[in-house]
């Protein structure tokens, strides 16, 4: 009998898995293996919110896998050594993985690629994590990225997609020893936030079906909407593999008006998966270099951890994000604006902040985010700097999201919470502007131009 190593990294789920299916279709037996990489558990990469997030997944797939006659196997170790150590316990004759963009993923496959040369084939398999794998659509006549979003759109709009797959109907594992499942505590003790979404396929495929029966139909009035929170929340989900990105744009109706725009941000997160695949140091370096001499401050950047720089707007989201390990998109934009334009302190430190607390962390889109907001990303206007006030008057014009997240101006009415001080009567606390935004954004245009 024939046995093949379906190899999980952050595809965790059984629905339309190319690594998975390809393992199926080729050995008569197949072991489902995810290793805990003692790398990746030691490093900063590794949060407890994170964590928990995985046991729960692992724990689903455990029971899809299960449903349909196999198991997941756990592992503990370098990965290279426990899937070779698997490949000759068992004679294996495939290793199947799916393709990523982080210098980390990078590296491991070559290792581990290298490790079994001569022993058993190793397969590689593209558009797992994103619907257009990063180097498919490239500008005309050049084998480089697309630096800028919307021509990138155009390509990627039109460029040929994988099928989706369904999952396996049954599978067959060997008895072979596994770890048991790990709880959060295994893989990152830790404190985690109250209130976070629960991991696992079963949770995202009902929330993605809840999500299309409906709110997408207007997804692009409301998106920006801070109290009204109507974004999809499907981005954990994608994050760790638990939802197909291939299936999720497969199945919305791209010909809706919020269908439409819920795929242009679909084309975002792959757009900047093909650029960290192009350049894999943006995780650490200024994709574009403005020879900026950022201030240092701790304590004002544990003001803005906590929420508490006396700007409600940008309080409110970094609340949510210490409450729910996750944060509505334009609260992400005007936080991160906040720290590098307005307090001119370095894109890295929030870049690492949100890895610590969000669920959906990734390389690609938490980095390339930061920096596009810092300005040393893809930004065609990277000098742009974002009003908190503005911000605050267009997206929570009834203060209704700032009162939700900051109870200390609860009691203070509509969008008065977004006015000057002196319109308070008592503001129980709260503390002063940790910096005038006017002049922070006028430093900052001053550094850039200087």
């Amino acid at each position: 009998m024939s046995a093949t190593i379906a190899l999980f990294t952050r595809d965790l789920r059984v629905h339309d898995n190319p690594v998975l299916s390809a393992a199926h279709q080729a050995g008569s037996t197949v072991v489902p293996l995810f290793v805990l990489d003692k790398r990746i558990l030691g490093s900063t990469f590794n949060s407890p919110n994170r964590a928990k997030f995985l046991a729960e997944s692992l724990a689903a797939l455990d029971k899809e896998l299960r449903d349909i006659g196999g198991r997941l196997v756990i592992r503990h170790g370098n990965v290279v050594d426990e899937v070779e150590r698997l490949v000759g316990e068992l004679d294996a004759t495939q290793v199947h993985i799916a393709s990523d963009v982080s210098r980390f993923s990078h590296r491991r496959d070559e290792a581990l690629r290298e490790r079994l040369q001569g022993r058993c084939e190793m397969h590689t398999h593209t558009a797992v994590h994103t619907v257009v794998e990063p180097g498919d659509v490239l500008p005309t006549g050049t084998r480089d990225h697309f630096a800028v979003f919307t021509p990138y759109l155009r390509r990627w709009s039109s460029a040929d997609k994988r099928r989706t797959l369904g999952k396996p109907r049954s599978l067959s594992v060997p008895n072979i020893r596994g770890d048991g499942l790990p709880k959060q505590s295994d893989i990152c003790p830790g404190d985690t936030s109250p209130n976070l979404a629960s991991g696992g396929e079963t949770v995202a495929r009902k929330l993605l079906k809840d999500w299309l029966a409906g709110p997408i139909e207007s997804y692009h009035e409301i998106h920006d909407d801070l109290f009204g929170d109507a974004t999809s929340k499907l981005s954990p989900y994608l994050h760790f593999g638990c939802l197909s990105a291939t299936e999720v744009v497969d199945r919305v109706d791209g010909t809706t008006t919020g269908g439409d725009a819920f795929i242009r941000q679909m084309a975002w997160r792959d757009f900047h998966h093909q650029v960290l695949a192009a350049r894999p140091d943006a995780t650490t370096a200024d994709y574009r270099d403005r020879h900026d001499r950022w201030r240092d401050d701790a304590k004002a950047a544990e003001a803005w951890k906590v929420g508490r720089t006396g700007y409600p707007i940008v309080d409110a989201g970094m609340r949510q994000l210490l409450d729910e390990g996750w944060m509505h998109n334009r609260a992400r934009m005007i936080t991160a604006s906040f720290l590098t334009k307005s307090m001119y302190l370095d894109w890295r430190i929030g870049a690492q902040h949100f890895t610590d607390l969000l669920l959906d962390a990734d390389m690609a889109n938490n980095i390339m985010n930061w920096q596009w907001v810092a300005g040393t990303g893809t930004d065609t206007r990277p000098n742009r700097v974002l009003s908190p006030m503005r911000q605050a008057e267009r997206f929570d014009p009834d203060g209704e999201y700032v009162r939700r997240w900051v109870p200390e101006l609860a009691d203070i009415p509509g969008g008065l919470v977004h006015k000057p001080w002196d319109a308070w009567e008592d503001t129980h606390g709260y503390p002063d502007r940790i910096v005038d935004h006017a002049e922070g954004a006028a430093h900052f245009q001053a550094m850039r131009n200087g």
